[in-house]
């Protein structure tokens, strides 16, 4: 049985960083490529990050490019996403996801999902 679990999500406030993390147990972890979505209240869940099961490519959403970093650490079984210069429209519950696919940008797309993890970020 696959599982995901996220951890570090808090309240912060605007500008500040904070790291997610995701561990991946159940399945080779190197055969999984990763993503991060986030779900706000009365909004739909949407893309955040991906990265490739190398690691040699990542994908953002263009609402957090320069500002959120996905890396993953493959003998770790974890997947990262590293937020800085948090804005209160960054409030969510954050997913982490794997795909044993080749594509990346939508809930289908993915075949594993965590609980998610909170992220509040006050103004």
């Amino acid at each position: 049985q696959v599982q995901l679990v996220e951890s570090g999500g808090g309240l912060v406030q605007t500008g500040a960083s904070l790291r997610l993390s995701c561990v991946v147990s159940g399945r080779s972890f190197v055969s999984l490529a990763m993503g991060w979505f986030r779900q706000a209240p009365k909004k739909e869940r949407e893309f955040v990050a991906a990265i490739s099961w190398t690691g040699g490519r990542t994908y953002y959403n263009d609402s957090v490019k320069g500002r959120f970093t996905i890396e993953r650490d493959n003998p770790k079984n974890t997947v990262y996403l590293q937020m800085s210069t948090l804005k209160p429209e960054d409030t969510a519950v954050y997913y982490c996801a794997a795909s044993a696919r080749s594509s990346y940008f939508k809930d289908d797309d993915y075949n594993y999902w965590g609980q998610g993890t909170q992220v509040t970020v006050s103004s």
